[in-house]
């Protein structure tokens, strides 16, 4: 397809000005606004169905299945679940308060954070556009879309469509590449909601530090997989492993990078790949009935070619390169941690198994690189689930499947260091663009004024002393904190040493207050 056309700078400033200027207006406040355009980014999606599934083949070669399963569903289906949730997500939070400042009207108001910025990537150039662009809404702001000029065809989908559905006023969309990102950048945002590798996350993360702008970075990784071989049915294993790297020919985020076994079980694990390989692709992989995904272009075609060549590693099964940028999904074996194919993520069709002595093995391993996006385990045996569960990091922790929890929406979906920081997904996309605005509202009556006369200078010693109340709480020892909770199964109570106080002389009220209802402290019997 002919080359993307890029935003001219000037125009994008003009885009941002337009987006701040609505977000000021509060256009974009109502509920009922928020809501018809959710509905519309639904109808987007549903009535262009055909349209983004072909931009998707053009980029990536997606059969119609890789495309619907992973992004058109959850466009729809998020966008329709923001819709039925609005009203409950920005009801003001109403907290349960300590008794003395009961009187406050203590609320928690879901602000938009304004006018926001989200960068998306090449490889799920949809969903993961929508997605972010759908929490945005939800929560009331503007939002300027930069979508990856690497997948062109769906860029300039997403740059037709967009305005046609929703108000372009409040959603727009900029094309470009680094120039213009760059231009993006130097302008001031409520938040950036960025996608990508971790290279170019620093650098989003370096421009928004200069304008103290808020930023999620949902990043990558090498993310592990363990296989306990004691405790799990290997063939199914195998399967879900190779299901989730072959998606979209292993360029994902969440797509498993390795596979930790123990030794005993590797040609076990090796058998389970070939069996599972074979049901996929009954012609092999390259056949064009298989419509397996490419890899982005020829740079990573190349990439991923040489990878294969340089590695110490034994490839067992596939890794033979076709046409049309198609590499067949690899399997190598007897790979070590300093392996070429170990140096980075590797972000396509190749998948090492690297045999160690244990669970213990594979978690110090684990725990040695950088922190993932997800680890994968496969296990049926409890003491090595409470293994990874506490002695391992990373953004999710997936038992027994892969890439699956991407459709999970009740639960946060992000990374941790290095594979990025912030989260996403049903209520907490809403939740990343929304702030939480803390309000009180202290009665100026005669009676809480007569309360607060104890603060205010001169300061006496009797206020002294009834204000160091919290100071002087009792601190119980560890042991005999549990053991109180355990008897009295999660029941505070205030120590009976402690008298309720006249405060008349403090405070010029004549209502006892025991010291510990006024100043916030927990108290435990010991």
């Amino acid at each position: 397809m002919a080359s993307l056309k890029y935003t001219p700078k000037q125009h994008i400033t003009e885009i941002h000005s337009r987006l701040s200027k609505t977000f000021r207006e509060g256009r974009t406040l109502p509920l009922e606004y928020r809501r018809k355009q959710l509905l519309q980014v639904a109808r987007l999606v549903q009535e262009n169905a055909d349209d983004i599934m072909a931009s998707l083949k053009a980029d990536l070669g997606r059969h119609p299945f890789e495309a619907t399963l992973p992004e058109l569903g959850p466009m729809v289906s998020s966008a329709l679940h923001a819709v039925e949730n609005l009203d409950k997500w920005n009801s003001p939070e109403k907290p349960q308060v300590e008794a003395w400042r009961s009187g406050w009207d203590t609320t928690i108001f879901k602000a938009p954070k304004g006018t926001v910025l989200s960068i998306s990537p090449w490889n799920f150039p949809w969903v993961l556009t929508i997605l972010p662009l759908i929490g945005a809404i939800a929560a009331g702001c503007t939002c300027l879309i930069k979508p990856s000029e690497h997948a062109q065809a769906s860029a300039a989908l997403i740059e037709k469509l967009i305005p046609q559905y929703l108000d372009p006023d409040a959603y727009a969309v900029c094309l470009g590449a680094v120039e213009e990102t760059t231009h993006v950048l130097g302008l001031k945002w409520d938040h950036i909601f960025y996608t990508g590798s971790t290279s170019v996350g620093r650098i989003i993360a370096e421009a928004a530090a200069k304008q103290l702008t808020p930023v999620t970075l949902e990043l990558g990784g090498q993310s592990p997989v363990f296989v306990d071989g004691d405790s799990t049915n290997i063939e199914i294993a195998a399967k879900r492993i190779l299901w989730g790297k072959q998606q979209n020919a292993g360029q994902v985020c969440v797509a498993p990078n390795h596979v930790f076994v123990q030794e005993q079980y590797q040609s076990a694990l090796v058998e389970a790949f070939r069996k599972a390989y074979d049901s996929f692709w009954p012609k092999g992989p390259l056949d064009s009935s298989s419509e397996m995904a490419c890899v982005l272009n020829a740079r990573h075609y190349e990439r991923n070619k040489s990878l294969l060549s340089r590695t110490k590693g034994k490839v067992v099964i596939g890794g033979q390169a076709g046409q049309d940028l198609r590499i067949e999904p690899a399997i190598v074996t007897g790979v070590k941690l300093d392996d070429p194919l170990m140096e980075e993520e590797i972000f396509g069709p190749i998948l090492p198994i690297i045999p160690v002595a244990n669970v213990d093995a594979a978690i110090s391993h684990i725990q040695s690189g950088s922190t993932p996006l997800v680890i994968y385990v496969f296990t049926e045996n409890e003491e090595t689930k409470n293994k990874f569960v506490q002695r391992t990091q990373s953004g999710q922790l997936i038992l027994n499947e892969t890439f699956a929890q991407v459709a999970v929406y009740e639960i946060p979906f992000g990374g941790q260091g290095q594979s990025g920081y912030g989260s996403y997904l049903g209520k907490y996309s809403f939740d990343t663009f929304t702030h939480q605005r803390g309000y009180i509202n202290v009665p100026a009556d005669a009676r809480t004024e007569g309360f607060m006369q104890g603060r205010y200078p001169p300061y006496s010693a009797p206020a002294l002393e009834f204000f160091s109340q919290a100071l002087k709480a009792k601190i119980p020892d560890a042991q005999s904190l549990v053991l109180s909770r355990v008897m009295r199964r999660g029941k505070y109570t205030k120590p009976s040493e402690l008298q309720p106080y006249n405060v008349q002389s403090v405070v010029g009220l004549s209502t006892q207050y025991s010291p510990l209802s006024v100043v916030p402290n927990i108290v435990i019997a010991a």
